[in-house]
């Protein structure tokens, strides 16, 4: 699973604790992205910062961090699986997403390429699956989804191959928690001036 995990949070947990059980996993990786092209830099946290706070939300033993894209230099999800596939030639490898990100792949550089080099796994996101289902990415590989009772034999199928779990998730996003985080650095700083003026 990709993203600048700006912050990691409970929803990249849960998301990881479903792939496991109903794809049948043996780990889920978090490939905290240095930087996401799609994403501006400004409001980015350090990337070091953002590895060690997904590493204390992760908590679990079949949840590990990634700084692979750091240590391999891509910039691109595709050009990510594909460096994957080389350097581990053995390992079967299904790309998690949440529904946003199907409705939006198509900007995304070589991104039918994604469906070439890895199954993928969809997962519900409140607001934007209809939209995903109905996107230019489900119609072009409509052919290629499976029925979510399949999904613990989706690794093993040749990709293009994909699912979409209508699961009911949890609406957080990283994007609520930075707006939440700058609305309680602004209440603080406001508090702290009628204290200065009262004084």
């Amino acid at each position: 699973m990709g993203g600048s995990f700006n912050p990691a949070h409970r929803g990249h947990r849960h998301i990881s604790l479903l792939a496991l059980r109903r794809l049948a996993l043996d780990e889920v990786w978090w490939l905290v992205s240095p930087q996401n092209p799609l994403k501006p830099v400004q409001g980015m946290a350090p990337f070091a910062e953002r590895v060690t706070a997904a590493a204390e939300i992760a908590s679990h033993p079949r949840i590990r961090i990634a700084d692979i894209e750091a240590r391999l230099g891509t910039r691109y999800t595709a050009d990510t699986l594909a460096a994957l596939r080389q350097r581990f030639p053995a390992t079967r490898f299904v790309w998690l997403m949440g529904a946003d990100n199907l409705r939006q792949i198509q900007r995304w550089e070589r991104w039918t390429r994604i469906f070439e080099l890895a199954p993928i796994a969809v997962f519900a996101r409140p607001a934007y699956s209809l939209g995903a289902l109905g996107g230019l990415a489900a119609h072009r590989f409509g052919r290629s989804r499976i029925d979510p009772h399949m999904a613990r034999r989706l690794a093993a199928m040749p990709p293009p191959a994909w699912v979409f779990f209508a699961t009911r998730l949890d609406p957080l996003s990283a994007t609520a928690i930075r707006s939440q985080r700058r609305r309680s650095v602004f209440n603080r700083q406001a508090a702290l001036r009628r204290r200065a003026v009262a004084a």
